[in-house]
């Protein structure tokens, strides 16, 4: 298994994870959560949640990674959780120009047509890795900024 967070999350995605599944896997131990259950709790997310084209599953996961590594359970840490997710989203609709999978991809994906259109242009094979890779990027950096923090 590759240590790269980039391309741990490439791997799982290329293993036909979905995207949230494949960036939440790669930093599950993190969060003390094993990878079969961080492949459970994501299973619904990919391809914009449930293949609706909503919010990027690779974003989803992330949010989750965050959930698990740097969120605080209590209602009265609500603010700060959302902050810290809003930070995620900033970086990642900065680098690509929005935070929804049928923009992200341009295939409607809640369509059989939209479906097959994603399978005949390749997007789940460039684009989706990609994106993927850049999640996870994000999350190392962000994860990395907030053990400096601490110190």
């Amino acid at each position: 298994m590759k240590t790269d967070p980039s391309d741990r999350a490439e791997e799982f995605f290329n293993q036909k994870y979905n995207c949230a599944q494949s960036v939440l896997m790669t930093f599950a131990s993190q969060g003390n959560l094993d990878q079969e259950m961080a492949a459970h709790l994501a299973a619904c997310f990919g391809a914009g949640m449930a293949r609706r084209g909503e919010v990027c599953g690779a974003v989803t996961g992330a949010l989750m990674v965050l959930g698990i590594t740097q969120a605080k359970p209590k209602p009265e840490d609500k603010e700060g959780n959302y902050q810290l997710a809003q930070e995620f989203m900033h970086y990642f609709e900065n680098r690509h120009g929005t935070l929804l999978c049928r923009h992200l991809i341009g295939c409607d994906l809640t369509t059989p047509e939209g479906r097959q259109q994603a399978e005949e242009s390749g997007v789940t094979r460039t684009i989706c890795p990609a994106l993927v890779r850049d999640a996870s990027a994000i999350l190392e950096y962000m994860l990395s900024e907030q053990v400096e923090a601490r110190e």
